[in-house]
């Protein structure tokens, strides 16, 4: 298993606007896709781990809010987005 920062380094540059972004829309979604995708494999191994499926939930919440603002301001990039993280939206 790779360790979550070369995961998250390798993510910020696929999805890096320009060099050193790391808060456009973009990165963030992608960031929060992987951290969600983490999540998920956990709690197919801990079914009873309610803390974290509450974190899972508001991760979820949050990467939504977050495509909302990204669609109302740029649709293009959105649907550029959602295509690459292989989302159903």
């Amino acid at each position: 298993m790779v360790n979550l920062p070369d995961d998250k380094q390798k993510i910020i540059e696929k999805f890096a606007q320009k060099k050193g972004d790391t808060g456009s829309p973009e990165v963030q979604v992608a960031l929060l896709t992987h951290k969600i995708n983490k999540l998920v494999t956990h709690l197919e191994e801990n079914k009873k781990d309610n803390h974290s499926r509450r974190g899972l939930l508001k991760v979820i919440a949050k990467r939504r809010r977050i495509l909302n603002y990204l669609q109302k301001i740029d649709e293009k990039r959105y649907k550029k987005l959602v295509k690459e993280l292989g989302m159903k939206k």
